[in-house]
């Protein structure tokens, strides 16, 4: 969904809400890397994404990895902003392991905080490891793939008529770039 949208905050039946980024595929040569940096230069941009998933399962149900697993890991819905062209640098792998994001409500609170080492210690470890999930499974990425790399931040319930931001601090050098959603019935 793009950045700004107004959905329900019944768009589950548990719905939750998560600071997340994306990575978007820019050659199959993804399929060949090795090494963090052999994955950088196989991706052509990073987007902000904010994820919202629905647990599906009562409040009195214990997750665990099957559990989640069976319900895809929660995906239902997510909004994104826009792409930012990616260079294949150290610099740049330095900018998605040491981003800021926060997450604010409607009143620039900040609820939640997390930075790109939290995604395997380095964003691009997930790719890696999306990429070797994928050819275990006899699939390969291919260009244009959009790959969500995991949640940022803790997960936080979606509550009515309220609104959260996303504020990624790092991806460009000059500025913060944010994403939003709102919750209204």
């Amino acid at each position: 969904m793009p950045n700004g949208t107004v959905i329900s905050p019944n768009f589950g039946s548990r719905p939750f809400s998560e600071g997340d980024l994306m990575v978007r595929v820019g050659s199959e040569e993804i399929n060949n890397a090795k090494t963090p940096q052999e994955a950088l230069a196989s991706l052509d941009a990073v987007i902000p994404f904010i994820e919202l998933p629905d647990l599906a399962y009562g409040q009195d149900v214990k997750l665990n990895a099957p559990a989640i697993l069976a319900i895809n890991v929660g995906a239902r819905y997510g909004v994104v902003g826009e792409p930012i062209l990616l260079s294949p640098t150290e610099e740049w792998e330095g900018r998605l392991k040491n981003l800021t994001l926060e997450i604010l409500d409607g009143d620039g609170k900040v609820l939640a905080t997390g930075k790109g080492s939290n995604l395997l210690g380095n964003p691009l470890n997930v790719v890696l490891w999306i990429k070797d999930s994928l050819l275990a499974e006899g699939k390969q990425l291919k260009k244009g793939d959009l790959l969500s790399l995991g949640t940022i931040t803790p997960m936080m319930p979606v509550q009515p008529n309220t609104s959260i931001r996303g504020r990624y601090t790092g991806l460009k050098l000059d500025e913060a770039v944010e994403v939003f959603v709102v919750f209204e019935e």
